[in-house]
């Protein structure tokens, strides 16, 4: 099947496979931020945007993205270099692992909720799994992160 899409502001057109799911579609164009961790969508390690929406790049067929923008990681470096400095500053990244799918999450939150309480955010980030952490340095760093421009 033919598959015409936009990776990181960057068009592609190519034949695939009307199995390949997104996710080895996006690794096969050099996103490897994209990481397959739990084989059932629910550790949020392959959480990339397609138009904007957080989704899971493993439980998407790549067909069902055509002619949508997708973004993952390496679209969004400068946004992640400053998360990602909240992260560490907090203790947050011990691993890294799981880093790629949070910081896209944390980055479609800032974009879609105005002003978010803990519960708030919590929710939306309950998708990302973390085996290093209790969670108690993501949510540090989260509200560090949105505290510096006085969005909560």
């Amino acid at each position: 099947m033919r598959l015409h899409v936009w990776i990181n502001n960057k068009e592609y057109t190519d034949e695939i496979a009307p199995d390949q799911p997104l996710l080895e579609y996006l690794r096969s164009k050099g996103c490897y931020s994209v990481k397959r961790g739990c084989e059932t969508s629910n550790c949020g390690l392959c959480t990339v945007w397609v138009d904007e929406t957080p989704v899971l790049s493993c439980s998407v067929l790549a067909v069902r993205v055509q002619d949508k923008k997708i973004v993952t990681l390496e679209g969004l470096k400068k946004e992640a270099e400053e998360f990602a400095h909240f992260m560490a500053a907090q203790g947050a990244d011990q691993c890294g692992y799981c880093n790629p799918g949070f910081v896209m999450n944390v980055l479609a939150m800032e974009r879609e909720l105005k002003q978010p309480g803990e519960e708030e955010i919590k929710e939306y980030l309950s998708g990302n799994l973390c085996r290093c952490t209790g969670y108690v340095s993501h949510l540090r760093a989260v509200k560090a992160y949105l505290n510096r421009k006085n969005i909560i």
